[in-house]
């Protein structure tokens, strides 16, 4: 059992700490906003991203790979919702921390954009059900389960230490907060153009 949740603990960790659009969302709001609004979005990422992991761990990508049109619906929104994002922190012209919860964003605004930056991306579903469907099938299904329960672990851990380390030392960053807004935001409009090239690409 121990092997298992250590192997799915590992896969989790290499698996969600690149660099990607739920990590520069919440670098983003953990250098902005106060530390509570920090754990709120790094929990709501956790939870969508744990919903990902075990979704992708069934197979959820072989099912968007066969129905064109959901895959279409995903990536149309996707480019939108990312592009639109990445635009909002491109134009922030925010150069301090904001202590303030009141300048922060709603629950349901940051709900959505947590859904978003993790779901709204058809190509990370469906890698993710080649890699995590492919360790699936290589165990038994008593097995599988602590396997995947170490994933989820290590999506905890990751977000939650990135939300706590970037919090820490966000002072460090204050002084080129709008340059790394601007770093960010283009990341994520480059990947949403990316996202909407696809999605021509696919009804063409």
């Amino acid at each position: 059992m121990i092997r298992y949740l250590l192997q799915g603990l590992i896969f989790g960790v290499a698996y969600v700490a690149p660099i990607g659009t739920q990590n520069l969302y919440l670098i983003n709001i953990a250098i902005q906003k106060s530390k509570s609004k920090t754990y709120q979005v790094a929990i709501i990422t956790i939870i969508f991203d744990i919903s990902l992991a075990i979704s992708s761990f069934f197979g959820i990508g072989f099912l968007i790979d066969r129905f064109s049109v959901l895959k279409e619906i995903i990536l149309l929104l996707g480019s939108i919702v990312v592009i639109y994002i990445g635009i909002g922190l491109v134009r922030s012209k925010s150069s301090q921390i904001i202590e303030n919860e009141s300048a922060d964003k709603s629950l349901i605004k940051t709900i959505f954009s947590c859904f978003a930056v993790t779901w709204f991306n058809p190509q990370a579903i469906i890698d993710g059900s080649l890699l995590l469907g492919g360790f699936r099938t290589s165990l038994s299904s008593e097995m599988s389960k602590y396997f995947i329960v170490g994933v989820c672990f290590a999506s905890f851990m990751w977000f939650m230490f990135l939300a706590t380390f970037v919090s820490r030392f966000r002072s460090k960053f204050s002084n080129i907060l709008k340059w790394i807004n601007i770093i960010c935001g283009i990341i994520l409009i480059f990947y949403g153009l990316k996202l909407g090239y696809s999605f021509i690409q696919l009804i063409r």
